[in-house]
């Protein structure tokens, strides 16, 4: 990072501070540039968020090459969070210690183990994962869609998996085949608010280990507060499904 911008991100962070300061580093022709933001999260000391319209502002300015913020009184180290919203925004980070002042970048990977991911709503989560699969099995993409926390908890909210799945080129159909997404209602919930990707018998995933036993059938998932696992479908799993969805691009 350029001396006159990490002044400029130093002294944001010094005047947010305990908060965490958040913005945009911008490409403006041949300058970079630091675009300060508004921390507009719920709990500004302990995460950030960029209101979109100030990300609209930045992106108006010039383009956006990085995503800056800083942790109070913690290490540049990144958060789980951090880790994830890199890889869903596809751009650097650039993480400063306050008032310590180290300076950390991450930059995706592109490349997010299916297994094992921390959860994170938002970036790593249950959709995540099915759109992971589905992209790495089949190439197919889908769009980034918002989503905020406890969506499903409010009866008089849409209803995400039920209202977008046609959009998103799947149908419902009554008997899964591997590739299918299972959606469930989990916990106490108004809406289906769970999804995983029915494999049969045939788990084939490159960071399958020893730890998945039985006949199956399997389904791959990633549930709130645990990471992302490969599951017997059945009992409980089959109790709580509410739909199960096949894409147009289903091979076969």
């Amino acid at each position: 990072m350029r001396k006159h911008i990490l002044a400029a991100v130093q002294a944001h962070a010094a005047a947010e501070y305990p908060r965490e300061c958040c913005g945009l580093l911008l490409q403006i022709g041949r300058k970079q540039v630091y675009h300060p933001c508004s921390n507009v999260a719920q709990d500004p000391t302990e995460e950030f968020r960029i209101a979109p319209e100030q990300y609209a502002e930045g992106e108006d300015l010039g383009e956006v090459i990085g995503i800056v913020h800083s942790h109070p009184d913690a290490t540049s180290k990144p958060s789980p969070r951090d880790l994830a919203m890199c890889e869903a925004t596809g751009l650097p980070w650039y993480i400063l210690s306050w008032p310590e002042g180290d300076l950390r970048s991450i930059t995706p990977t592109g490349d997010t183990p299916l297994l094992g991911r921390p959860f994170v709503h938002g970036a790593w989560d249950c959709w995540q994962v099915c759109a992971d699969w589905y992209e790495r099995e089949w190439g197919l993409e889908f769009p980034a869609y918002a989503r905020e926390e406890g969506w499903w908890e409010n009866a008089a909210g849409p209803s995400l998996y039920e209202q977008a799945f046609e959009g998103a080129g799947f149908y419902q159909v009554s008997q899964p085949q591997r590739g299918d997404m299972i959606v469930m209602a989990v916990g106490r919930t108004a809406h289906p608010n769970h999804a995983g990707i029915y494999l049969d018998t045939d788990v084939q995933l490159p960071e399958t280990h020893a730890q998945v036993f039985g006949p199956g059938p399997f389904m791959l998932h990633h549930l709130l507060g645990r990471p992302s696992e490969i599951v017997v479908f059945g009992g409980p799993w089959l109790g709580r499904t509410r739909l199960v969805l096949r894409h147009k691009m289903a091979p076969g």
